[in-house]
């Protein structure tokens, strides 16, 4: 393994970390209504603000922390959710950690890699749902190298059905080298994610028992291979339940302040996957440390006070009563209408044994949509920030101040209006169009929304792909 920078300071301090929590306090009432009003200003907070936040669990002091991630999350974000799908390459893996089912010692899971063409087929069976946006996921195996990445992504990319297309392919995979990651770029990826699982090592010794996965470090500084092969759209996460809820949160933190001082960008997504059982996946059927509902809660809406500007996503783990709940407290991106396991779109069924983890939410994309425009949300596709070269640097300049949300309300009204007139049931399609009115009188700028309701009508007759 090459390509890894020499690194000026280090990523994360463990003893300042738990010292950090040990140490702190709840606020009393002055200080909270104090932390809580820096938050409201969408500037963030510190680690030690945070763990400050942290032990506020009285029933009155956590409301006031959810009405302020309200806030944060509306001016920043607006009503906006973006919907995207994951699609899995391949289920082959040779790590063999503790709580995944498609760990190497499950016998019991018949491994898959999709071909080219079995690529194509999950991808017109999405784009002929609505999906715009697409999720890679590759196992970690020498049959998912870089050069199959780029493979896969390219056959997305060239794959059309009817009006649709895939416009942005994200991917979640493992750590590559600086020359890796080189190679990957010019295939036209957006967000490259890689979850640290754990952030506490002893831990994640004990999660990643052999494997490539088991180098913490080798995991630990993706980002100061990635970033410098230019991909600089980069998505973090930490998956809930392996330990303490707590301190995986301000190691987080603390990894998002690293990359924003040392390349000027923070992550781009943070992702919150919760542990939910799996075949096989003893850490996954007994978590060794885990988050109730209400935990859950709290470090979502403490997520979005600390870090602001990032999107926050939240997968199908989660029930529909929950991701109802954390959208309004922070979570900015969904996946919906997810199959977990290689070839589970064109399949039309999915078996419990075939899925990385048990899915929480089996809606239809239709349905969530529908659920979504019930709500008052105004469901996105928008992939234009990608394309229009609005990444890294460029995207966080105007993801800060919050002004990002100007270009971000257009051009989901567009792949919105897109999404009723080709894939729409009836039901959603008439909900939908009342949130498209409701929603354009939030255009600020009248010669910006003038401008989106002429494009809305080219839509209308028939032309595709209009974005600001």
């Amino acid at each position: 393994m090459t390509g890894t920078p020499a690194l000026t300071e280090p990523i994360l301090d463990e003893d300042a970390l738990t010292a950090s929590l040990d140490t702190s306090r709840a606020p009393d009432t002055a200080r909270r209504e104090d932390l809580l009003a820096k938050a409201r200003e969408c500037a963030g907070l510190t680690r030690d603000e945070v763990a400050e936040l942290i032990h506020v669990t009285d029933p009155e002091g956590v409301e006031a922390l959810f009405e302020t991630a309200r806030a944060v999350k509306s001016r920043v974000y607006g009503e906006r959710v973006v919907l995207f799908a994951p699609l899995y390459v391949s289920n082959e893996c040779v790590g063999n950690c503790l709580y995944c089912g498609y760990r190497r010692d499950n016998v019991e899971l018949a491994r898959r890699t999709l071909a080219e063409d079995e690529i194509q087929a999950e991808v017109r069976w999405l784009i002929n749902h609505g999906y715009k946006r697409l999720l890679l996921v590759f196992g970690e195996h020498h049959c998912n190298d870089v050069q199959a990445m780029v493979r896969a992504v390219e056959a997305v990319y060239r794959t059309h059905s009817g009006p649709g297309e895939i416009r942005r392919v994200n991917v979640n995979a493992a750590p590559l080298s600086h020359e890796d990651f080189r190679a990957l770029k010019p295939a036209g990826i957006g967000t490259y994610q890689v979850f640290q699982e754990t952030y506490h090592r002893a831990t994640y010794r004990q999660a990643h028992p052999s494997g490539p996965k088991a180098d913490y470090d080798w995991r630990l500084t993706v980002w100061d291979r990635c970033f410098p092969a230019g991909i600089d759209d980069m998505g973090l996460g930490v998956l809930f339940g392996l330990y303490d809820w707590r301190w995986e949160l301000l190691a987080l933190l603390d990894h998002s302040a690293y990359l924003d001082h040392t390349y000027g960008v923070g992550p781009h997504t943070i992702s919150v996957p919760r542990l939910e059982p799996a075949l096989n996946a003893p850490w996954a059927n007994q978590p060794p440390a885990p988050v109730s509902d209400d935990e859950f809660r709290r470090l979502v809406a403490l997520i979005r006070l600390a870090v602001p500007y990032t999107g926050m996503i939240l997968s199908t783990r989660e029930t529909p009563d929950m991701r109802r709940e954390c959208m309004g407290l922070g979570v900015s991106q969904i996946s919906a209408g997810s199959r977990t396991s290689p070839g589970g779109y064109t399949d039309h069924h999915e078996d419990e044994g075939e899925r990385q983890f048990t899915v929480g939410d089996d809606r239809s994309l239709d349905e969530v949509m529908h659920d979504l425009c019930i709500m008052g949300y105004l469901p996105s596709f928008c992939t234009a920030c990608y394309r229009a070269g609005r990444t890294g640097e460029d995207f966080m300049a105007l993801a800060k101040p919050g002004t990002i949300h100007q270009m971000c309300l257009p051009n989901a009204l567009l792949t919105f209006r897109e999404y009723l007139l080709d894939y729409a049931s009836p039901a959603t399609r008439e909900a939908g169009e009342r949130i498209i009115q409701r929603h354009l009188g939030d255009i600020r700028k009248e010669g910006l929304r003038q401008e989106t309701l002429k494009r809305l009508e080219r839509l209308t007759q028939g032309e595709r792909d209009l974005y600001f």
